[in-house]
């Protein structure tokens, strides 16, 4: 190569010798890198992969670089070579062997062909040449090796993360399905099915798409500039999880509705018999309060829950024919309509005899009031005999007038109040 003329000053015997050192052990550091990167498992992974999408064109672009790469590398050990040649021609170099060791350490002295490098980004195309510095040069090679170590290290991260991942997710989908089917829950016939089915797609496209196109799941870090800098995507795959979590504890449900169906009809069965024995006490009920008690609104008694009947019968019908799926919303249906039916009845008995109840409430405050007159010495007041005597034959006579009764005992109430607060002439009083 020709001399121009040193970069600056030259070099002496000894910043020569510092100067090889330290380029042979970036050389060394270099070709070491090359050698891991040659072997990375992820790279070897690449290079076998049938890759699709942004993956496919990346590692295009990185197949490239890596071929600058050692381009690059055999020119930097090539002119480091012949540096070392020089440098041992004698033990005491020349002038002029100073000043050339000055150019070719310093200087641009390597010279590479665009021919020779073709990398994505590069200017050496087209058979130009780039001259360098053997620091340049170093510098380039650490830039092209920390893109390709990402291409490489992004693609085997995601490839170590989600594949295994999606499998032990596939495998618990299996047993999922398994057990769904054996309780009725299947595509077409229960939701869950239709989601089983579902997530069985998703879990296929997903892993077909990281393992073709591993790249389309890497999130870089913001910010980050070193190789592999990021996390793999997984919200398409937690998505999935999360979705089969549901259907496993709806499958679960059902199943429970199998292990406990008998006894949940076994309740219905005793609910529903409660409210139509209860709507029978009303009915019985309603026709006492008639006959007992007059000028009385009675509201009218339902009839039993017969529709409830029935859907009792199709629920134990579902259990003999294993029919789980279809039993399981059905009981719980039919356990809170049971409950809501057994109230229901309950109201109605309540307010059917709640003219008995009244009835009831004014015989007994009657005969307290009276116990209380006799505790007082006022048990022989003619006026309070006739009024409890008037009060008592309306009370225990059939039918009743409620409204009638309730104002003698009013009236007998006062009285006997008048008559416990003092002396007065009451008795003459009516």
């Amino acid at each position: 190569m020709g001399v121009t003329g040193p970069p600056g000053p030259v070099m002496d015997r000894d910043e020569v010798d510092r100067a090889l050192a330290r380029l042979a052990a970036e050389h060394k550091a270099v070709e070491d890198s090359l050698l891991a990167l040659q072997d990375h498992a992820g790279r070897r992974l690449l290079e076998g992969a049938e890759l699709t999408g942004a993956t496919k064109a990346r590692w295009a672009e990185t197949e490239q670089t890596i071929t600058a790469l050692w381009a690059y590398f055999d020119a930097y050990t090539a002119a480091l070579r012949e540096a070392r040649e020089l440098r041992s021609r004698r033990r005491w170099s020349s002038r002029e062997d100073l000043v050339e060791l000055t150019e070719r350490l310093r200087g641009e002295s390597v010279a590479v062909s665009g021919t020779e490098v073709r990398a994505p980004g590069l200017t050496g195309g087209g058979g130009l040449v780039e001259r360098f510095t053997l620091a340049r040069l170093v510098e380039r090679m650490n830039e092209l090796y920390a893109a390709s170590l990402d291409t490489v290290v992004c693609a085997d991260a995601v490839w170590s993360a989600l594949p295994a991942r999606i499998d032990l997710l596939a495998a618990e989908l299996g047993r999922t399905r398994s057990l769904a089917h054996s309780v009725g829950v299947r595509p077409g016939e229960h939701p869950s099915g239709d989601d089983l089915e579902a997530i069985t797609q998703e879990l296929a496209l997903l892993r077909s798409q990281v393992v073709t196109d591993p790249l389309a799941f890497w999130r870089p870090a913001g910010g980050s500039s070193a190789p592999g800098g990021g996390r793999p995507d997984t919200e398409r795959y937690d998505r999935a999880a999360r979705a089969l979590e549901e259907v496993r504890r709806e499958v679960e449900a059902v199943l429970q509705v199998r292990q406990d169906s008998e006894a949940r009809l076994l309740r219905l069965r005793d609910v529903l018999s409660r409210a139509d024995r209860t709507l029978a006490e009303a009915r019985a009920a309603r026709g006492e309060v008639l006959a007992k008690i007059a000028a009385s609104e009675v509201p009218a008694v339902s009839g039993p829950p017969t529709a409830l009947q029935e859907r009792l019968a199709a629920a134990a019908e579902h259990r003999r024919h294993a029919r789980w799926n279809r039993l399981s919303p059905l009981l719980e249906a039919l356990e809170q309509q049971a409950e809501e039916e057994l109230l229901r009845a309950r109201e109605e008995l309540a307010a059917v005899t709640a003219p008995l109840a009244v009835r009831a409430e004014l015989r007994g405050r009657l005969d307290a009031y009276r116990a209380k007159v006799a505790r007082h010495g006022l048990a022989e007041d003619t006026l309070l005999i006739e009024r409890y005597d008037t009060a008592r034959r309306m009370l225990w006579s059939a039918p009743c007038d409620l409204r009638a009764a309730e104002q003698a005992v009013l009236r007998y109430q006062r009285a006997a109040a008048e008559a416990l607060a003092g002396p007065s002439d009451h008795r003459g009083t009516r």
